[in-house]
């Protein structure tokens, strides 16, 4: 699944670790996300879109 997480965070001015702690996940989730080695649960989709304030199909695009 492709994302957008780390321009999102770049924006943000966050790094991995900032973004794991915001999430309550490891560094290494948010790198695998990042890689797109790991799909998000619905859950963590869920409050990486509230954290950005933005759609999730706006974060998360099937390949």
């Amino acid at each position: 699944m492709k994302s957008c997480v780390r321009q999102l965070r770049e924006q943000f001015g966050w790094s991995q670790a900032e973004l794991a702690e915001r999430l309550d996940v490891s560094r290494q989730t948010v790198n695998a996300i990042e890689t797109e080695k790991y799909d998000p649960s619905i859950k963590l989709a869920f409050k990486l879109a509230h954290l950005f304030e933005l759609p999730i199909e706006t974060i998360f695009q099937e390949d």
